[in-house]
């Protein structure tokens, strides 16, 4: 038996280590580095209903122990990616596509396109990335806005298995995991980036082009594994953890907390290998610790 293999919103995956939307393309980018049919799933970059060029000006800035970007989920469009990306991609790990929309509307629209791409396993409904100006967090900020958003989705998404990606810059994200459950989530992933800033103290403005961008890395972890363990005492479905993972010893900390799989982002920049050393990692412990199955230690940390 597989120690790693699990179930998720049924579907076989070898290991529940997947990628973060955004940092790891398309999942060709990463092919010269290992085998992606290793990973658990591959989540891939955002798509948005027409192409977006991002922000302008400076849009990665580093920080202590972290990252802020404001990438502006550049992208070439949802029908760009149906009729040419898609048809390139030579692995056959499970794909997750994240979808935004500036409006409940565009939602819909790209939902309605990719519920119709075949090679698409599961769909990532991200109504919480805090770096575009027209949308993006705001769908995630309440418990009425993300019901409303998740709900219009899953009214048009019937054929695949629906990931509601929430934000951390709320107040009570247990309350709002509980009203995408209630409106249809399969399950929830989090957490995104925490909004943040950097100044320039030489020019004395804001160094990022978008002023505001998302804060990632080792320096969110505390507070996203926190995050998890709270909103898997709020529900039922199960859930992603990612934020600052960069060893197997702090996706564990995530699976103790709640998660049935973690997600690796801002990690892989510095060490593209890091998704297989979290694989390995996390199986030389269940065999170390003689744990039949990685499902055996979701939640553990629970009292």
């Amino acid at each position: 038996m597989n120690r790693l293999s699990i179930n998720f919103l049924g579907k076989e995956l070898k290991n529940n280590v997947i990628t973060s939307s955004g940092c790891f393309g398309f999942g060709e980018e990463y092919s010269n580095y290992f085998d992606i049919n290793e990973l658990g799933a591959v989540n891939l970059k955002g798509i948005t209903l027409n192409k977006k060029e991002g922000n302008k000006g400076i849009r990665i800035a580093e920080t202590p122990s972290g990252m802020i970007n404001c990438i502006g989920l550049e992208n070439p469009g949802i029908e760009y990616f149906k009729n040419n990306i898609v048809k390139n991609i030579k692995y056959s790990s499970p794909i997750i596509l994240n979808i935004n929309g500036a409006s409940i509307d565009e939602y819909i629209k790209v939902s309605e396109i990719a519920n119709e791409i075949e090679r698409v396993n599961f769909i990532e409904l991200n109504i919480s990335c805090p770096n575009v100006k027209n949308g993006g967090m705001a769908f995630g900020a309440s418990c009425e806005s993300a019901e409303n958003t998740t709900k219009a989705v899953r009214k048009v998404l019937t054929k695949k298995p629906l990931i509601v990606k929430l934000s951390p810059n709320v107040t009570d994200i247990a309350a709002i995991a509980k009203a995408a459950e209630d409106a249809g989530a399969d399950s929830v992933s989090l957490v995104n980036t925490f909004l943040a800033m950097k100044i320039d103290t030489k020019t004395r403005k804001p160094l990022l082009g978008n002023i505001f961008g998302g804060l990632s890395g080792d320096c969110i972890r505390p507070i996203a594994v926190r995050m998890v363990y709270q909103v898997y005492k709020a529900v039922k479905i199960p859930i992603v953890g990612m934020g600052g993972i960069s060893s197997y010893d702090d996706a564990l900390e995530f699976i103790m907390a709640g998660a049935s799989l973690v997600s690796i982002g801002a990690g892989i920049f510095s060490n593209p290998m890091l998704p297989i050393e979290v694989i390995r990692g996390i199986d030389n412990y269940l065999k170390e610790n003689k744990i039949e199955n990685i499902k055996e230690l979701i939640g553990a940390a629970h009292l």
